[in-house]
Parts: structure tokens; C-alpha cells; sequence
């Protein structure tokens, strides 16, 4: 079994603020699951660097980077809470938490590349995926992935990449980034309509990027069996046609029935089983290179069992089962609308 990485940082613990559901204790939970668990141990640690302006650049305004480094340093008073909006905090630490949470995707997938693991899970924070090019937004500072997603194509020669985001939110950063570069094939799961307003499946790209853009918008209460047909009839014949040389992951939590920002009914196992699909594609495409960045999840037993899924699947471990146990037995939401129509939008419509 090929060395599976991961990277952790103190320095993510300390972009806090109280009584903000993006805490320091969602990574802690998880930190403290992987250790009981001894999974931390099966793993070998990739220490994270600082993402410089430039790698920053290749994605985001030099006008943004600014304005979180002095909103950062200048804090708020007299709390010393600055916002970005309405929903996104900086600390004076902020910015170099930010650094560090985009560098450490970096270096896992430079690690990745290299070939000194075989694939990674980033514990980092701040989370990434709804940061544009120019604005700072829903927690998210700076855009780790896409960030990843352009140093591998600039930098390291790669001619594409594949992002996969089951964030129960869109990744409306991520689409903005590359909604017209046919290099970068982004496809989204998430709730539908729901934060941050986007991700409708007609949203498609534009230019020669156009059907590099792929958006699954889901009702909510979809649960295990509603998300893994997206990714059977959706995601994994598209992304095994585009023929990636990398798989990054932005991995939100927060669609398991027990998170509470969102109403979706997704379970443990059915994050474990999207991982497995995952996995599956990146070792009959890319050699096995497939790196996952943590994104949302709020309920802090969910995130911690859910990302313990996902690394199992990494490791090649069997299905642990979690406390939360699976989702409700219940009549399935019906999705063959959506479906269809994002099967036509992107030439997958066998009649």
C-alpha cells in the first residue's frame, strides 16, 4: 500500500474566534480521533511551509492578499475581531494561519508529485473553497486547493487537474478560478439553493472552458443513496473522460445528517463509500495521486468519524463504524431531474 501523508499545523489552531462555528476545536476533534483511533500513526507527516504572494498570485488579486494581511494585522477593536463579511473573522494570526493552510495543500501535493507518499489529507484552516480571485468570503481566506490545483499546472508541468468538492455549500472560489480554463475540471455536489447562491447545473464554464464546470445541485435531504448515484452517473464517467493527472478533494463535512448549518442525510459510510469512488479513479487515472483538503463540517463527532472514513480509504482499512450510525430509513429524494439534466449538459445522456 502506497505511504498516505498528512499534514497538521499548531498554528491552524490559533485563527479562532468564540462562538464561531469555523473553530479551532473542529480540528482538534479530529486530531484527537486520529490519535485514539492510532490512524495518525499508520501516516507519515508532511510538514506544511508558508504559501508565498506568488503561489498566492496564481490565483487571487494582489488587492486581496493586502487587504487580508492588514485587516489581519491591524485586528479589530476591542475584541481584536476584524470581518472580512459577514460571516468570515480574522485575528492577527489570521494571515499566517492563512499561509500556512494554503502551503500545507502545497506541499502534500508537491509531496505527492514527487512521489514521496502516494496521496494526503490536509488538516488545515482556515478552509479555502469559497475564496474568489478577489474576495474573501464564508470562512474562507484564501482558496488552498485551487491554489494547489495552479501550482501543479504552472509549476510542476502537470496538463490537468480534477477537483472534486462535496462541501455540502458550493465552491463558488473554485468555480471562479478556472470557470474558463479547460485545463481544471471542477465538479460539485451540494445543496440546492443554499449558501452561497450558486452552483446551479447550467453553470457550465465559459470559453474553452466551457463543460469543465461541473455542478450536481442536490435538494436537500438527499442522503447515502442520492449521492453516491451523483457520483456513479455523474462524476466518475466525467472525470475518468477528462483523464486527470491529479485528484484534489475539497472536503466538507457538513452534508452528514447530524451537521447543523445544512439538511442533508448523508451518513459516515456514505462519505466512506464517496471516498472510495474517489480513490478508485485517482489509481485507475493518475497513478493513485489524490490529495484532500478539509473544507466544512460542524458537528465535531461527524467531522471527526466522517474524515476518519475518507483516510481509511486511503490506507485500505474497512469501514469503521461511528456512534452517529447511518442515516434514516426513509423514501429517498428524487433526483432524476437533476441528474438528467447535468448528464445532457455535459454529453453523458445515453437516451
Amino acid at each position: 500500500m502506497p505511504v498516505v501523508g498528512y499534514v497538521y499545523d499548531p498554528l491552524y489552531l490559533e485563527h479562532g474566534t468564540p462562538g464561531h462555528p469555523e473553530s479551532p476545536a473542529r480540528l482538534q476533534s479530529i486530531i484527537s480521533h486520529l490519535e485514539r483511533s492510532g490512524l495518525l500513526g499508520q501516516m507519515v507527516e508532511v510538514r506544511p511551509r508558508d504559501a508565498t504572494s506568488a503561489d498566492l498570485e496564481l490565483v487571487h488579486s494582489r488587492e486581496l492578499i493586502a487587504r487580508v494581511r492588514e485587516t489581519a494585522e491591524e485586528g479589530g477593536a476591542p475584541t481584536g475581531v476584524a470581518w472580512l463579511d459577514p460571516d468570515t473573522y480574522v485575528v492577527p494570526v489570521s494571515y499566517r494561519a492563512a499561509l500556512r493552510s494554503a502551503g500545507g495543500v502545497l506541499a502534500a501535493t508537491d509531496a505527492v508529485l514527487d512521489g514521496e507518499i502516494g496521496s494526503a489529507f490536509c488538516l488545515v484552516r482556515p478552509p479555502g473553497h469559497h475564496a474568489t480571485p478577489i474576495q474573501a468570503m464564508g470562512f474562507c481566506l484564501f482558496n488552498n486547493v485551487a491554489v494547489a490545483a495552479a501550482h501543479a499546472l504552472e509549476r510542476r508541468g502537470l496538463e490537468r487537474v480534477a477537483i472534486v468538492d462535496f462541501d455540502v455549500h458550493h465552491g463558488n472560489g473554485t468555480q471562479d478560478a478556472f470557470y474558463s480554463n479547460p485545463r481544471v475540471l471542477y465538479v460539485s455536489t451540494h445543496q440546492y439553493p443554499f449558501y452561497p447562491g450558486g452552483g446551479y447545473w447550467a453553470e457550465t464554464g465559459e470559453g474553452e472552458g466551457e463543460s469543465t464546470t461541473v455542478n450536481l445541485p442536490l435538494p436537500r435531504g438527499c442522503g447515502r443513496e442520492e449521492y453516491l448515484r451523483a457520483y456513479r452517473e455523474v462524476c466518475e464517467p466525467l472525470v475518468r473522460r477528462f483523464r486527470p493527472q491529479l485528484l484534489l478533494v475539497s472536503a466538507g463535512f457538513d452534508a452528514h445528517l447530524a451537521d447543523p448549518l445544512a439538511q442533508m442525510l448523508l451518513d459516515t459510510r456514505g462519505y466512506y463509500e464517496i471516498a472510495s469512488s474517489l480513490k478508485a479513479l485517482a489509481d485507475g487515472l493518475c497513478d493513485g495521486r489524490i490529495v484532500y483538503a478539509l473544507e466544512g463540517g460542524y458537528d465535531h463527532t461527524a467531522l471527526a468519524w466522517s474524515v476518519r472514513a475518507c483516510i481509511d480509504t486511503l490506507l485500505g482499512n474497512e469501514f469503521a463504524e461511528d456512534p452517529l450510525g447511518a442515516g434514516p430509513s426513509v423514501p429517498g429524494i428524487n433526483i432524476d431531474t437533476v441528474l438528467a439534466a447535468v448528464r445532457r449538459a455535459h454529453g453523458l445522456d445515453n437516451g
